[in-house]
């Protein structure tokens, strides 16, 4: 996937516990786990809103693209 979460970061950053976020912003430690893995498929914009409230920043500190590299043969 081209978006890269880093949560892990921008928690290390600010001293704060994975499982102290998700109480703070009302979800489960595991739904949390599922994003900073990134393996969630979708991130609802009260989510990311009550995230960068708690973390005191931006979207774009904890979401980064980085395009998936094409093949170049491919057609």
């Amino acid at each position: 996937m081209a978006i890269v979460i880093e949560l892990d970061v921008m928690l290390a950053k600010r001293k704060m516990k994975s499982n102290d976020l998700a109480q703070i912003i009302g979800i489960t430690p595991q739904n949390l786990s599922v994003l900073k893995s990134g393996r969630a498929k979708a991130i609802r914009f009260s989510t990311l809103d009550a995230i960068c409230q708690a973390l005191d920043c931006l979207p774009g500190d904890i979401l980064c693209y980085q395009p998936n590299e094409v093949d170049s043969q491919t057609p």
